[in-house]
Order: C-alpha cells, then sequence, then structure tokens
C-alpha cells in the first residue's frame, strides 16, 4: 500500500488558485506512483470562491488586496485540512509555496507587491505544528528519493 501524501489541489490541475487557474507540477505522474495523493485546497474548503481576490498575511491577519480581513475563512480551511490528514493518517504534504494558506518557506509580506518573505502559510504552518512534514513544490525530489 502506497503512503498518502497531502497535496494542494492546484498541484495537481485543479483551478482553485485566487485567479481561477492552477499551478499543475510537471511531474505529478511520478509522485502518484509514489503515493496516494488527498487533494486538498484550504481556501476553497474555508469558504472562498475561485476566482478570488489575491490575499496576503500580514501581522496576524490575512487581509485581501480590497483591505477584506479573510483571516476566519483561511484558519477554517487550515483546521479542516488538518482534519483530512489525521483521519487519513497523513505524514506528508506538498504544499503550493508563498501561498498565505500553504506557504512553507516563503509567504508575501502583505504588500501586494510581489515581495516574498521567510514565512509559513497558516495551513502549512498548523500541519507543521501537529507533526506533519511539509514541503513545497521545490522540494519534490526529497519526497520521490
Amino acid at each position: 500500500m502506497k503512503q498518502k501524501l497531502l497535496i494542494s489541489a492546484c498541484l495537481c490541475g485543479k483551478n482553485t488558485k485566487y485567479n481561477g487557474k492552477n499551478n499543475k507540477i510537471p511531474n505529478l505522474e511520478v509522485l502518484e506512483n509514489f503515493y496516494d495523493l488527498i487533494l486538498v485546497c484550504p481556501e476553497v474548503m474555508g469558504g472562498l470562491s475561485t476566482p478570488r481576490d489575491p490575499s496576503e498575511i500580514k501581522g496576524d491577519l490575512v487581509l485581501s488586496n480590497r483591505g477584506k480581513n479573510v483571516t476566519e475563512y483561511f484558519k477554517s480551511g487550515a483546521y479542516q485540512t488538518l482534519e483530512i490528514a489525521l483521519k487519513y493518517n497523513v505524514e506528508i504534504a506538498l504544499l503550493k509555496e508563498s501561498s498565505p494558506s500553504c506557504g512553507v518557506h516563503t509567504i508575501y509580506d502583505g504588500s501586494f507587491t510581489g515581495k516574498k518573505i521567510a514565512g509559513m502559510g497558516i495551513t502549512a504552518e498548523l500541519l507543521r505544528n501537529n507533526g506533519i512534514k511539509v514541503y513545497s513544490e521545490d522540494e519534490i525530489d526529497i519526497l520521490l528519493h
């Protein structure tokens, strides 16, 4: 039986990004040879639409580019993602880097100018704090060895 891998739905070609598009990774089929994929989009699961206004983390809040506080949507989606991970005994997750939900190493700085800073998204941090190893799409090679 293959190990389960929690993965950002946008990385699997699902159109769940804020702009209605996706971030499909080129070597998805290789991952499927090694893992049973469990697709999640914390932002959609938390109640946000697709497409939606882009959002960034600023301090303890997640704000849209129009200044709307969307923090609770992000937190709700993060906790729903954690519930799925725990239900399926997931030990590892592959998440979309720089996302306010899924960023593993970087997030946007909250200024909506494209500047990235070191930090984690709401979901990535919650998963990590609950013992799940989180990786970004830039680290797929780690998962294939």
